[in-house]
């Protein structure tokens, strides 16, 4: 058995984890073969680019994909030079170049993409990455397996899209990709005159965050382990596995679980990793392990099924890394070593961008962003709170409020045209609210409407749903608390109290209840009907809520339960937009909308009276529920969590407890950037000029 050491560097051995110490300077580690390294392979990853393919949010001196791609290519040819080699690595060498996934993400800079006539932009810049595979992310599947599709059949034709543990055989467009090889369950590389094998895999739980329709995700150890068997069958004896499983903690997880992969690319969890004298992006830290408490130094080492110890490695998020895996083996192709050259490469304003990204991307796509930015909606009177934690995914927020309430107004607006009852509550999931900021008083643009709604979700009528099943739906709003989780609830028409101390709901995937909940106290319509009372539901006809169809068809595990639904025409981005234009006159009040909120949700016994107006004034603030943090599940049950550890991006906030991001001043970079504005010419414009419908959408909470 080969053991693989960190050149350079000492190891912490803490139970089944093997957890790197920041190296020590010119220090030297031994290794069971030293100096047999026969081939290094550099390893050039990224992950979850996610659309930020002008600049990474807030910091327009960093990130995006024209500077990316040419950071790139230059990696690319000095590591295949062997430029600055270590004395560990060996003169034959080679380069996989290999995305994690979650290319592209609903919000403005897609929707440039969905301009009729216009390319996939996110697809060109990964045409000029030239990556040798892709995997699988969730957010792909936003807007349902056939947009998907049409995105695959716009990347190169030698770049394969790998998922050992997904079948698409459901779904007629990727089924054909994967008849004519361009989705697999791995594909071979030949780097010089070796093979080099990636093997992908999927969160299992995909339909609880996206919108996958027919495809099945299995779940992750045993597929990919028959495709690495298969592999080594046939000679491959240098194998990485690219994963987007939500959590690094779950990619670690499944190493330990796996034998004969040698590396691990993670995808999904944001996670910045990096050595103490590493340069970061701007406001990014590294990530704390949440098993260990140690901050995630480049690369995560962990022990595979056999004893064998295999690095697992991520690069963060938003085009503002590459990461960079230099890896030796021996003669016979076992791991020895990784060269403590590796590391993320931060993409910064030294590096110039690559002149035709820059030209088939940047530009369009700034011209998009600047005609939403100047478009105006409404005049705020207060701040709008959007931030993560404390925030939307703790407590309600006037923001919150906001969103909630125009789902609501669309579907009491569209009941009628679309056949189904005027809802009476809103329900809107905390983690579909994502610009993760607090928007300044001032002027609300239609791209802040884009930024707070970012995916392709529909608002949804469910219609007549029994008491007891709502206060079902209200449990599972705060089951989580006080952690910070996506499935917390925002609600319009409703008031609420709930304890946190009490046992929270659990569900299944199915939204089935295992463990009833006792947490919601009391809850009363904005008509003043009591539904709850001392924790009891009080007994009364069912009642119809105005939701997103992400939350509708069990997102994030509602416990709807296969209710029936129906879209009632408008994307709750729109629905936003419209509420702020129509309903609200272009104003957003300080009475309608105060700060803190109105208490529609308090901690205690007893909800707030709702006034006319369908707000509340409690007799004290809200309590903000501190956050708590913990190991995930084991990767056989799947992460419980996709949304938690996500540190290094303003979207992606979480425990972060310092000064809050403005969105005003997160998309004065968009705007910068945007210098090319084109006369506003009212939102409608960007509904009527989509490419395609998106019925079939979603969201993913990551």
């Amino acid at each position: 058995m080969s053991r693989l050491v960190r050149a350079s560097g000492a190891l912490l051995l803490t139970g089944a984890l093997v957890v790197p110490f920041a190296p020590a300077a010119g220090a030297s580690a031994p290794m069971d073969t030293p100096g047999d390294a026969a081939f290094t392979l550099t390893v050039l990853h990224g992950n979850d680019p996610e659309s930020a393919l002008l600049h990474a949010s807030g910091e327009p001196g960093f990130g995006g994909a024209a500077r990316y791609t040419t950071l790139l290519h230059q990696l690319r040819d000095s590591e295949n030079a062997g430029t600055g080699a270590g004395a560990d690595e060996a003169e034959d060498r080679g380069v996989v170049t290999v995305n994690s996934g979650d290319l592209y993400l609903p919000g403005p800079e897609f929707a440039a993409s969905q301009e009729e006539g216009a390319p996939f932009y996110d697809a060109v810049a990964a045409s000029h990455a030239g990556y040798d595979a892709v995997a699988m992310g969730n957010h792909e599947f936003d807007f349902g397996p056939d947009l998907y599709a049409e995105f695959i059949g716009e990347l190169p034709e030698d770049t394969t899209v790998v998922a050992a543990n997904v079948d698409v055989s459901g779904e007629p467009e990727l089924a054909a990709h994967e008849a004519s090889g361009r989705i697999a369950p791995s594909t071979v590389v030949q780097v010089q005159d070796e093979q080099v094998g990636v093997v992908g895999a999927l969160y299992p739980q995909l339909a609880s965050i996206s919108s996958p329709r027919d495809v099945v995700v299995n779940e992750v150890v045993g597929p990919v382990q028959a495709e690495v068997d298969r592999l080594t069958e046939d000679g491959v004896d240098k194998i990485i596995l690219i994963s987007h499983l939500q959590n690094i903690t779950y990619e670690e997880r499944v190493a330990q679980e796996l034998s004969g992969v040698d590396a691990v690319v993670s995808g999904g969890g944001h996670e910045v990793m990096a050595d103490e004298d590493e340069a970061l992006v701007p406001g990014d830290e590294v990530t704390v392990h949440p098993g260990t408490g140690d901050p995630l130094s480049y690369p995560l080492l962990t022990e595979d099924a056999q004893g064998t110890e295999v690095p697992v490695v991520t690069a963060g998020a938003d085009y503002k890394y590459v990461g960079r895996l230099v890896i030796n083996f021996d003669a016979e192709g076992d791991l020895v070593s990784v060269s403590d050259r590796s590391g993320p490469v931060v993409v910064d304003d030294s590096v110039e961008p690559h002149p035709e990204v820059d030209a088939q991307v940047t530009k369009p796509v700034t011209d998009h962003v600047a005609e939403l930015s100047e478009t105006e909606v409404a005049q705020s009177e207060v701040a709008l709170d959007g931030t993560r934690d404390p925030g939307v995914r703790t407590q309600e927020t006037n923001l919150g409020n906001l969103m909630a309430d125009s789902l609501l107004d669309t579907g009491v607006r569209n009941a009628e045209e679309y056949g189904v009852p005027e809802p009476q509550i809103g329900i809107q999931n905390g983690g579909g609210i994502r610009n993760s900021s607090v928007i300044p008083a001032g002027p609300v643009t239609a791209l802040d409407t884009y930024s707070i709604a970012a995916f392709a979700n529909q608002v949804a009528v469910v219609p007549e749903i029994p008491r007891t099943q709502v206060k079902e739906l209200l449990e599972h709003g705060v089951s989580a608390a006080p952690a910070a989780d996506g499935r917390f609830m925002q609600v319009a028409g409703v008031n609420f109290a709930y304890d946190p101390d009490n046992a929270a709901q659990e569900v299944d995937g199915d939204g089935e209840v295992l463990t009833p909940g006792e947490r919601v106290r009391s809850a009363v319509l904005h008509d003043g009907t009591v539904i709850v009372e001392d924790g009891e539901v009080v007994d009364g006809p069912g009642i119809t809520i105005a939701t997103i169809d992400f939350s509708a068809s069990g997102g994030d595990m509602y416990p709807f339960r296969g209710a029936d639904f129906t879209v009632v025409g408008s994307t709750y981005q729109g629905a936003l937009e419209r509420h702020l234009t129509e309903t609200l006159d272009g104003v957003v009040t300080a009475a309608d909308y105060p700060e803190g909120g109105s208490g529609r949700i308090v901690v205690g016994e007893q909800a707030t009276e709702p006034p006319g107006d369908g707000g509340g004034s409690p007799t004290d603030p809200p309590e903000s529920p501190e956050p708590t943090d913990g190991p995930t599940d084991g990767p056989t049950d799947g992460a419980t969590d996709p949304d938690e550890h996500k540190p290094g991006r303003p979207d992606d906030e979480d425990g972060d407890k310092g000064s809050l991001p403005v969105t005003g001043g997160a998309l004065t970079g968009l705007v910068l950037v945007a210098a090319i504005a084109v006369a506003a010419g009212g939102s409608a414009i960007y509904l009527s000029r989509r490419r395609r419908s998106a019925t079939d959408t979603g969201e993913g909470d990551a």
